[in-house]
């Protein structure tokens, strides 16, 4: 057991690292990805082993102390379908918000999404899962809210002085089509592993704030993996990578997450949990995780501690504060003792 483990952390991270290059880009993102089911991968929706539904909801502050923080909020919900019918074969359903600002001038994008996804079980420790996602996307800046050269006394800017450019609210929409893919395999209550591969802006859409514009956006990949191992009865080991890319920037965060049992013996009915887990943005930032499952409520903070030189004017350790919360039940008391497949679980 322990040299499949060996063998099996070793593929991880050699995965990772041949994933590694120079290059980033700030786009709409989140440290505890794991966390952001529909963000990562439309097949993800309806894909939970303990639950028919689930609600979610985050929120990321990034380099509050630099002129131009990032603020972004995500609400989600996914729903099973037509579960009943056939327990290895169901459909997933959900929808989310994305809202996204960052600077003085407020450039701002909305995103609101659907999701349509299915899963079908191969033999007794297999899933494929297959979606895909719908989105319509808003962006906006406000042009009066910048500061400029004619608006300088020679002391400070005057923000009641015009600014002579006869611009405002400048507003751009697009509608962007994505899709993915997701593989699990679950040899033993003890094990479980599933990687996933997705694909957005297929459609290539333009997304411009001049009339004619052409700015095209291209593909943007994603590939995770992510893993349970149950090694003690109070302990499960959750390590996980996570890969996007899109027109040759790149981001690589990878790192785990450790759950420990807070439950006695004679009340494993319960689901109390403390998490804990480190993970690395490589190049840019070490991130700390913290949080708590009661029951069917998991909450969950994160800190990234910048180590990159991009915020220089305000030093070191300036990043981000992240917080998630997510709930998740069953239909029915058949749905909660229905488990069709394999889940390292207390």
């Amino acid at each position: 057991m322990k040299q499949k483990l060996s063998i099996l952390f070793s593929i991880v991270f050699l995965s990772l690292i041949l994933f590694s290059a120079k290059g980033f880009s700030q786009g709409m993102h989140f440290s505890q990805y794991y966390n952001a089911p529909l963000l990562l991968n439309p097949a993800n929706a309806g894909l939970s082993s303990e639950s028919d539904y689930r609600f979610g909801a985050q929120h990321r502050t990034q380099w509050a102390a630099l002129p131009a923080p990032f603020t972004t909020t995500a609400v989600y919900a996914d729903f099973q379908a037509l579960r009943a019918k056939n327990e290895t074969n169901w459909l997933g359903l959900g929808f989310a918000f994305f809202n996204d600002n960052v600077g003085d001038g407020k450039l701002n994008l909305f995103r609101s999404e659907m999701f349509l996804a299915y899963h079908i079980q191969i033999g007794s420790s297999n899933m494929i899962s297959f979606g895909g996602a719908a989105s319509y996307n808003s962006r906006s800046v406000n042009f009066s809210k910048f500061s400029y050269p004619v608006q300088w006394d020679g002391f400070t800017f005057d923000r009641t002085a015009s600014n002579q450019e006869g611009k405002g609210l400048e507003k751009s929409k697009f509608n962007s089509v994505s899709a993915g893919v997701n593989y699990a395999l679950f040899p033993s209550d003890a094990i479980y592993i599933k990687a996933g591969f997705s694909t957005s802006n297929l459609n290539k859409p333009t997304e411009t704030f001049f009339k004619g514009g052409d700015n095209q956006l291209m593909f943007r990949h994603t590939a995770n993996i992510d893993l349970l191992l149950k090694t003690a009865d109070n302990f499960i080991l959750n390590p996980s990578g996570y890969y996007t890319t899109q027109s040759g920037a790149r981001e690589i965060v990878y790192g785990t997450l450790m759950n420990f049992n807070l439950a006695k013996e004679v009340e494993q009915v319960a689901n109390n949990q403390l998490i804990f887990g480190v993970f690395h943005r490589l190049g840019d930032a070490v991130i700390g995780v913290a949080g708590m499952q009661i029951n069917t409520w998991k909450v969950m903070a994160s800190y990234d501690y910048t180590i990159s030189t991009l915020p220089a004017n305000a030093g070191k350790g300036t990043g981000a504060f992240e917080v998630s919360v997510r709930y998740e039940s069953v239909y029915s008391e058949y749905s909660r003792s229905r488990r069709i497949y394999h889940c390292p679980r207390f």
